[in-house]
This record gives structure tokens, sequence and C-alpha cells, in this order.
């Protein structure tokens, strides 16, 4: 067990820093909702490799325990990327992951998910040997109605009310969190307008940014605007064999 909260926070910084050293990363989102097909998911995980993908994101806003706990002890036998935990409630944590986003959904109002998912459970993460990084979830408004939103009964912020994002995330600093992480949100029509990570760039603070990505070029202006991790997830479910283009936008924009 661990002896206080600071040897809990800090004991390991290897995905933080490995999030934090470059800019244009990119995760894939796997939800265990959607794993039912194992074969699929294992040739998604395979070609995951293939591409040089940098983290695999776990997590969902309506996933059970089982299937949770499922996928993760499957993706980790069977992959060797960073498999981090992309939270959607309470009980989706493991001991089998790499890290955990300690997620609290600060452009909302819902204290379920600023504060009640984590009074639930953090005993339980207290004890586990995961690296947890407190994260600055914020939602913002991607053209449709996301299962996150709905979930959570929260709105999301206006994508062009930019001061608005930019006073949440200092909130977020502010508070302690370490990471600030931007999402449009799953089937996103448009995914967060790049002027949005280029003027985050002034708080010094890594950057994830997820939903309505579907082009390559956005990714490039992503990763142009400062987003050190660039989260794929349902273009991957509707075309794996956008995988290809990731892979060769990794290949000619991203250097370690």
């Amino acid at each position: 067990m661990f002896q206080s909260i600071q040897e809990l926070l800090i004991k390991s910084l290897e995905i933080y820093n490995q999030i934090n050293k470059r800019k244009g990363q990119i995760a894939v989102l796997i939800d265990p909702d959607k794993c039912a097909n194992k074969y699929k998911l294992f040739e998604l995980l395979k070609r995951a490799k293939f591409a040089n993908i940098d983290f695999l994101f776990v997590g969902g806003s309506t996933v059970s325990q089982h299937d949770f706990t499922e996928a993760v002890e499957f993706i980790k036998k069977n992959s060797s990327i960073p498999l981090v935990i992309f939270p959607g409630a309470s009980h989706q944590i493991s001991n089998d992951a790499d890290a955990l986003l300690y997620l609290s959904l600060i452009s909302g109002r819902n204290p379920d998910f600023l504060i009640g998912h984590h009074v639930q459970s953090a005993q339980e993460v207290f004890e586990m040997d995961v690296e947890v990084i407190p994260t600055a979830y914020i939602l913002i408004d991607g053209g449709s109605a996301s299962s996150v939103a709905y979930v959570s009964q929260t709105t999301p912020i206006p994508s062009d009310h930019h001061s608005i994002i930019m006073n949440t995330a200092k909130a977020g600093i502010l508070q302690g969190k370490q990471l600030i992480y931007l999402d449009a949100g799953s089937g996103a029509k448009y995914p967060v307008p790049s002027e949005v990570i280029s003027r985050l760039q002034e708080l010094n603070q890594p950057v994830i940014v997820g939903g309505g990505i579907r082009t390559r070029e956005v990714i490039e202006e992503l990763h142009d605007s400062g987003a050190n991790v660039i989260v794929i997830g349902n273009q991957l479910e509707e075309n794996i064999d956008f995988l290809l283009e990731i892979q060769d936008f990794i290949k000619t924009n991203v250097t370690n």
C-alpha cells in the first residue's frame, strides 16, 4: 500500500513523461463495449503495433465492469503498446494498465463527474500499482450530441468560445491537473479547432485532443498546433485501413 498521496502521484512518471516529450503522438481509443469480436480487436492491435501507435486508450461512457476488465486483460496479453485507462466511471480501473487518466470533467457542473466517481474509486486506486495522472477533462461542442455529454448530463463548451475554454483549462491547472484533455466526443461532426490547441500552448501544459478526427489533414493541423497526443476512435471502427495514413504521418512528421 502507498504511504502517501505524494508517493502515489510521483512513484512513476513514465507515461506522463512520454506524453510530455513531444507533439503529434497518436493514441487509439478502444471502447470495450465494441470488443465482443476478439478477432477484430486482435487485428486492430496488430495493425496498431505495425503503425507505431504511441498509446492505447481504453474506456467508454457505458461500459460494464466485466467488459472493461475482459478488454484490458485481452489487450495487455496481445499488445506491448502502453495501455492508458480513459475511464467513463469509477469501476473502469485496472491494475493491468500502465497508467490511469484520473479525469475530472471540469467543463461541466455535475458533481458525480467532478469528484463523485473519484471518491468511489479512491481507495482502490490508492492501493493500485498504476501511474495516476490527474487530468482536466474538457468537453468541446463537436456539432453532435456525444455519449459522454448525455451520460454525464453536461453541456459542452462551444468551440468558438476560446476565452471560456482557456479559463477552464487554467482553473484545472490551478487545481493541480497535469494534463489538459479536450474532447469533441465520440462521433463528433467537427474536431476541436486547431486554433484552440494553439492558444493552449501558452499554458505550457501537455494537451490531449480527441473526437471527430477523420482525416490525415486534421491530424497534421493538430500536430502543428501543438497537441501532444491525438486520439483516434470512431474512424478506425469504421475504416481500420486509416491506420495506414496514420503510419505514414508518423513516418514523415514525427521524430523521437
